[in-house]
């Protein structure tokens, strides 16, 4: 699984021109997943995530996680982290996961947020959507479970 973490102070994400997911402070992650992939990296991406400490303390140092901060999190599915643009000028997503495995899996992921965050919000899995954020920093940072210690 990839996701695309970026700490914001708001994001919202819309489908045909109605909101269906907003927060405020927290992250907005956009989650990819690939052929293959498991519930097993789900949890192990989750928890990555959610302990990650990108958040400030009050000096202002990146000392604190998601989870010490009480932030909300936005769950974006995005097949196209798995576009692989080596050859040619036109991407291949041939690694990412068929539809059936990569919406079990995403929502899988959503479960394991809302057991720890108090605010989740979500897109809609293969919907044409558009995303709106502050990116608070900016801060971004850029996970596959398949560099995860």
């Amino acid at each position: 699984m990839r996701a695309v973490i970026q700490r914001v102070t708001r994001a919202s994400v819309s489908v045909e021109g109605e909101v269906v997911g907003a927060i405020g402070q927290g992250y907005l992650i956009l989650l990819g997943v690939g052929e293959g992939d498991t519930r097993a990296e789900a949890e192990r991406l989750w928890a990555k995530i959610a302990n990650l400490r990108i958040c400030e303390d009050e000096a202002g140092k990146t000392n604190l996680s998601l989870l010490q901060t009480g932030g909300a999190v936005l769950v974006v599915s995005q097949f196209t982290l798995y576009a692989d643009c080596r050859r040619g000028r036109r991407p291949s997503f041939s690694a990412a996961a068929a539809p059936v495995l990569a919406t079990e899996l995403y929502e899988h992921f959503v479960e394991l947020a809302r057991a720890d965050v108090a605010d989740v919000a979500t897109g809609v899995f293969g919907a044409n959507m558009q995303v709106e954020l502050v990116n608070d920093g900016p801060f971004t940072i850029v996970l596959d479970t398949a560099d995860l210690a």
